[in-house]
């Protein structure tokens, strides 16, 4: 399976990601300072705070999510 995004709002995915962090109360100190730290200098790190995997094909009949992985590139669509 690949998806394709745009993001057309850089800076509301990354306070979305932000604000998921903060509210993250079973996450460490030292996690949080690096987990905001990714989320502000990528966009695709903040995204990936934000959409789980899971979730995408947890409803989908005869799925059974194995692993999931993240990469991400610029291109030309």
């Amino acid at each position: 399976m690949e998806l394709v995004l745009e993001v057309g709002e850089r800076d509301a995915v990354t306070k979305a990601a932000l604000r998921r962090i903060a509210d993250d109360v079973t996450m460490p100190v030292d996690e949080r300072a690096h987990a905001e730290a990714a989320v502000t200098e990528d966009t695709a790190e903040a995204l990936a705070y934000l959409v789980d995997p899971f979730d995408l094909v947890s409803d989908v009949p005869g799925v059974e999510l194995a692993q999931a992985s993240w990469s991400s590139e610029r291109i030309d669509y």
